[in-house]
């Protein structure tokens, strides 16, 4: 298996309006409004880039976070212009609460693609801070693993049972530009943790050579016991690797864990003016939008709540 990762540095802010990630290797932290996030992507090989896509987008006023993860077929250059282009589209909806059009164009942008034998499974998941509301979109990829820290308890997020969904529903991006993505609401408490993954994870195999598959991956992370969330990527990989000599190593490796801190970035008066500017200067690039603050009643209500300081207060 390639070598374990280390325990990140503390996160990192993320400044308003910015857009991190990409598909090169990783092994960072980086602080969100309400979430703490930290990130271990390592492509197959001696690759620079590799075909798992990350990306972590702080909007104006940091109260709404999204993240990426999307496992692209294809390796290298031709998965690294793919990664430019799901950039634009993290930016261009920086600002948006709602990702269901974000969802819309991934999957056009894939379909049109598609000719050249690309597809994508993808995780995309919105976080609005005020109400500490997750909203996951699952797009064919393994279902994420979560924590309730009230209930000291591991599940998946979501189901793949077919008759719990409709015909063309969740499929990977780029099959079908007509297909439908469910979206699934979280309360995240502090303290919760959500771990997103590649597929790396679930065909890696047991002792007795047999993969692990999701129920291996839930029954290895229930093993691990009270595991630090800025350790739990480290200490999870190790034990998988641990388990066969070939685990890990034969394809790209990326884990996303997020965490509830129930916290409110503050940003300086210098870092808003810069996101002024990062704001006024996307106004006037060529063939993109400006991302516009999402105009909707419910937009503007939870806006009107977090002025007037209306949070929601941690559970007993």
């Amino acid at each position: 298996m390639p070598d374990a990762p280390q325990t990140p540095p503390p996160p990192q802010h993320m400044a308003c309006m910015e857009v991190w990630g990409g598909s090169q290797l990783a092994e960072s932290g980086v602080q969100l409004g309400g979430l703490d996030v930290w990130v271990y992507s390592k492509p197959f090989g001696q690759a620079q880039r590799g075909g798992d896509v990350y990306y972590v987008s702080s909007c104006a006023t940091g109260r709404i976070s999204r993240l990426l993860l999307a496992d692209v077929s294809g390796h290298g250059q031709s998965v690294a212009a793919t990664a430019a282009d799901l950039r634009t589209l993290m930016r261009r909806f920086v600002n948006r609460i709602d990702h269901t059009e974000f969802v819309k164009l991934l999957n056009e942008n894939f379909t049109a693609l598609s000719t050249h034998g690309t597809f994508a499974t993808a995780v995309v998941t919105t976080f609005f801070a005020p109400s500490r509301r997750l909203s996951l979109c699952n797009a064919g990829h393994p279902r994420p693993l979560l924590f309730r820290a009230a209930k000291n308890e591991w599940s998946f997020v979501g189901t793949h049972e077919a008759h719990a969904k409709a015909p063309l529903s969740d499929i990977p991006l780029g099959m079908f530009d007509v297909a439908d993505y469910e979206t699934i609401d979280v309360e995240l408490e502090p303290g919760d943790v959500m771990v997103s993954y590649t597929d790396a994870l679930m065909e890696s195999c047991d002792a007795d050579g047999q993969m692990l598959g999701e129920a291996g991956l839930l029954k290895i992370i229930k093993l691990l016991g009270d595991v630090p969330a800025d350790k739990l990527i480290a200490t999870l990989l190790r034990e998988i690797g641990d388990r066969y000599p070939e685990n890990l190593a034969a394809d790209d490796v990326t884990v996303l864990v997020v965490r509830a801190n129930n916290r409110e970035l503050v940003f300086s008066p210098r870092q808003q003016l810069n996101a002024l500017g990062r704001f006024f200067r996307s106004l006037f690039k060529p063939g993109d939008h400006a991302p516009l603050p999402e105009l909707t009643i419910p937009n503007l209500i939870e806006s009107l709540k977090y002025q007037f300081g209306h949070r929601p207060s941690p559970k007993t």
